[in-house]
């Protein structure tokens, strides 16, 4: 058994059943609630580019070939990466998965320049809160609240610490020190 992650694009065929997974989820949890074309709708609400480099990428995690997880991340503001898509099969939960692609993406975000993580999560998704507060993500909610109230639930989380390292080059000649004269 082999995972491998994949960067590529929502287009690319190997993506099909993680989204065609989301929609059947998302709409047996929600319905119509959000949208009247159910979560069709939110998944095309963003074309494939916004998911693209330099700005955004797209990464499916595969175990010996097949699409078993994926998410991806898009431009919120210069500083800010949108975590959006994040997915494991539902046969196959349970096993670190979700947790592996938030390093994964996050790791690729701080590749990209970016410094802070973004993402929402719906109100009927109590794993998806518990996996972001039990992995460093703020709640920009009161958590103590009925999540139904704010319908969205927002968090953050900062990645400074995840920024590559650039060696820098100085242009400057080497200090000489002169001989002391007596």
């Amino acid at each position: 058994m082999s995972d491998t992650f994949l960067y590529t694009t929502p287009n690319d065929p190997r993506a099909k059943p993680l989204i065609d997974e989301l929609i059947q989820e998302y709409d047996s949890r929600y319905g119509t609630f959000f949208n009247a074309e159910g979560a069709a709708a939110e998944l095309n609400r963003y074309p494939a580019e916004a998911f693209a480099p330099p700005v955004g990428n797209f990464l499916l995690l595969l175990r010996d070939g097949e699409t078993i997880g994926g998410g991806a991340f898009k431009h919120y503001d210069a500083q800010t990466a949108e975590f959006k898509r994040i997915w494991t099969r539902a046969d196959l939960r349970r096993q670190g998965l979700a947790r592996k692609l938030l390093v994964e993406l996050e790791a690729q975000a701080a590749r990209q320049g970016y410094s802070r993580i973004y993402l929402t999560t719906g109100f009927r998704q109590p794993e998806a809160v518990g996996l972001y507060l039990n992995y460093g993500y703020t709640a920009l909610f009161d958590v103590s609240v009925d999540p139904e109230v704010y319908k969205t639930l927002p968090f953050e989380k900062d990645i400074r610490h995840l920024a590559p390292v650039v060696p820098t080059i100085d242009a400057r000649p080497p200090l000489r020190v002169a001989a002391a004269s007596h």
